[in-house]
């Protein structure tokens, strides 16, 4: 335990406890190899009094070994009613929502659970029958963010036989004998039955997966140069080439592995978006996949803009800092613009407060360079702005809502400068 996880002799950790066997003896040996942790039980209320005892047992067991105690309770059936999940699924949301604000607000590094190769599994099983890839043949991960679990090479025998041995005591679930549970359905009547095929039947599926588990090391390791060979950064979004990305080998398991650490795990709906017309999008709960003429663009949803945003400049000010960076500086002669993020105008044209806001439907300008009005959004179109530069676009306006500058890209030419102007603002965003 220790060789493969030394950040546990280190620094300070919550070990997960049910008051059953494998958190119990996890405890017994965190103790006696003299780790700095504390206990952590959740009272899920699904068997009364038995619940409570639970509960009871490792708080003596946390003043036994002098060791902080942390717990909770949950209403975990009337959670499950209000989410329209199974309880189980209740229960381990709940709980681990529960870890993860002690670890926040603790000054405990890590949650340490007392998952066994048998737990892996079931695990593996349970996925197997659902559907899955490498990931979830896997089973269980030995370590995940703040999770630690340090017991994944032993059985649930080897564990009995240790707490048999050194006669620790425990209390046992009555739950965990029923099978109308899946994972109790596997546990009591699959495995046993995989067991019988031959004796060394679950250590083989076990080293199987430590097999799959290299396997999908090289795996990562080729998708990592895959994205960055495909994936390249723009300052609104990511960009990929559609012809270079359907072209890979495998392309479903490519896709799977390049987008589903942003929440697109279907390849199928993936390639429907890549096959589709421009403007076609994806969603996830943290980006938006979206297909721009030949390219596919991914982009996180934090940085969308809200379109309600608008900063007020008034006539004095010199420079701001939200939500962007600028300048503005008076002068009696025209500056010279240096790049396309300064423009200067005709002050005594303005009125002021000026406006720092996003495009919004309707939009008109009259674009230096070009004869009469254009819409902002057909000008967007024309200039090839995708949809999330657009949204990322801001505006400067006056009080009259007449646009001055789409800051950036293009100046309006009712405010330029002319044989006749006396007051010259220059206006210059800053990186």
């Amino acid at each position: 335990m220790i060789h493969q996880f030394p950040e546990l002799c280190s620094q300070p950790f919550i070990l997960a406890c049910s008051a059953g066997i494998d958190s119990v003896v996890l405890a017994h040996l965190c103790k006696e190899i003299g780790l700095d942790f504390a206990l952590a039980h959740c009272n899920f209320k699904l068997r009364g009094a038995a619940s409570q005892a639970d509960a009871s047992f490792v708080e003596e067991l946390a003043k036994q070994f002098s060791v902080p105690f942390f717990s909770t309770s949950f209403n975990t059936e009337t959670y499950a009613k209000t989410q329209k999940c199974s309880v189980q699924m209740a229960a381990r949301t709940l709980r681990y929502e529960w870890f993860e604000t002690l670890i926040e607000t603790s000054r405990y590094a890590y949650l340490v659970t007392a998952h066994h190769r048998d737990d892996a599994l079931e695990t593996m099983l349970i996925n197997l029958s659902r559907g899955t890839g490498i990931e979830g043949l896997l089973g269980v991960p030995k370590k995940r963010k703040y999770i630690i679990r340090p017991m994944l090479p032993f059985s649930r025998q080897e564990i009995a036989s240790y707490a048999k041995k050194q006669k620790i005591e425990w209390l046992e679930d009555s739950s965990n004998k029923e099978t109308k549970y899946l994972r109790n359905k596997i546990r009591h009547e699959l495995l046993p039955l995989i067991e019988s095929l031959h004796p060394t039947a679950l250590h083989n599926v076990a080293q199987t997966q430590k097999y799959l588990e290299q396997t999908a090391t090289l795996s990562h390791l080729y998708i990592d140069q895959l994205r960055a060979q495909l994936f390249h950064n723009t300052p609104t979004a990511i960009s990929i080439d559609l012809e270079n990305l359907l072209s890979q080998t495998a392309l479903n398991a490519s896709l799977y592995g390049l987008f589903s650490p942003y929440g697109f795990s279907d390849s199928a709906a993936i390639i429907g978006i890549c096959e589709g017309a421009s403007g076609k999008k994806l969603l996830s709960d943290t980006h938006i996949l979206l297909k721009d003429r030949r390219n596919l663009l991914l982009y996180a949803k934090e940085q969308l803009s809200s379109s309600e945003e608008a900063y007020y400049i008034s006539e004095d000010c010199p420079a701001i800092t939200t939500p962007i960076s600028m300048e503005f500086t008076d002068g009696k002669e025209a500056a010279v613009p240096q790049n396309p993020f300064e423009i200067t105008v005709d002050k005594t044209l303005l009125h002021f407060p000026l406006v720092l806001r996003h495009i919004k439907e309707g939009d008109l300008f009259y674009p230096v360079g070009m004869t009469g009005k254009k819409k902002l959004s057909k000008y967007l179109r024309d200039e090839k702005i995708d949809v999330f530069s657009k949204s990322s676009l801001w505006i400067l306006a006056d009080a009259k809502d007449r646009i001055v500058w789409v800051v950036g890209l293009r100046a309006d030419r009712r405010f330029q400068v002319h044989s006749k102007t006396n007051q010259f603002l220059c206006l210059k965003t800053l990186s």
